[in-house]
C-alpha cells in the first residue's frame, strides 16, 4: 500500500496522473528550516520526518486494521516530500502574508533561482531519500504586476510565492530541469524510486 504523506492537491494530483494507486495521510510535523541549514538537507529532512512520522503512525494504529485487509508492513510505503526555493542558497518558504509575498516575488523578478524537492520513501526496510533540483527563470516583474498577483492570493500558500501551473507561468520564460518538480512533486524521480522498490520485492 503506498500513502501519500502530504495534504498538497499537486502532490496528489501529480501521482495520481503517474498512474500511482495511493492514500492520503497527512504529515504534521514543524517544517521551520535549522539556523544555517543548506537548502538540500533541508527539504530532504523534512521529506524524511513526515515520511518516517506517518509510517511509524500506521504500523502502530492501524497494524489489525492492515492484518484483516491481508495487508503486512511489509507492503507498507510512505511517500513524503517538501519542496523548497532559493536564491543565492537563501530558503524562501511560504509566505507569512501578502507583504512578505510582495517581498519575495522583489526577490525573483529578472533572476533565476533554484526549486528543491526532497523525496523520501519509508518503508520497513528503512527510508530511501534522495531531491530533484530545477532552474526557473524570471522575467523582471512591476509593481503593478506584482500587487495584482499577490492580491489574486495565488501566492499564499506556495513556498517562494508563486504556482509556475498558475498565473505566475506568464513570467517564466524557461527552466532547466524537472517542471513536476516545481509544481511539488518529481514525478520521474519519484516512480523510479517506486519502480526500485517493487524490483527488490
Amino acid at each position: 500500500m503506498l500513502v501519500l504523506a502530504s495534504a498538497s492537491p499537486r502532490r496528489r494530483e501529480l501521482l495520481a496522473q503517474a498512474g500511482c494507486r495511493f492514500e492520503v495521510r497527512p504529515a504534521h510535523i514543524p517544517e521551520d528550516p535549522l539556523p544555517g541549514e543548506d537548502p538540500i538537507v533541508y527539504v530532504t529532512r523534512l521529506a524524511r520526518e513526515k515520511a518516517e512520522a506517518v509510517f511509524r503512525k500506521l504500523s502502530q494504529g492501524n497494524g489489525q486494521h492492515r492484518q484483516e485487509r491481508g495487508e503486512g508492513q511489509s507492503s507498507l510505503a510512505v511517500l513524503g516530500a517538501d519542496t523548497t526555493v532559493t536564491l543565492d542558497n537563501m530558503i524562501l518558504g511560504k509566505p507569512e502574508d501578502a507583504a512578505d509575498a510582495a517581498r519575495i516575488l522583489r526577490l525573483l523578478s529578472g533572476r533565476t533561482h533554484r526549486v528543491i524537492t526532497g523525496v523520501a520513501l519509508a518503508t520497513a526496510e528503512g527510508t530511501e531519500v534522495a531531491a530533484e533540483a530545477t532552474a526557473v527563470r524570471f522575467l523582471t516583474l512591476s509593481e503593478e504586476e506584482i500587487a495584482a498577483y499577490v492580491a489574486s492570493g495565488e501566492p499564499m500558500d506556495k513556498a517562494g510565492a508563486y504556482a509556475i501551473q498558475g498565473r505566475a507561468a506568464r513570467w517564466i520564460p524557461r527552466i532547466e530541469g524537472c517542471y513536476f518538480n516545481v509544481m511539488g512533486l518529481p514525478l520521474a524521480l519519484v516512480v523510479s524510486m517506486l519502480d526500485a522498490r517493487k524490483a527488490r520485492g
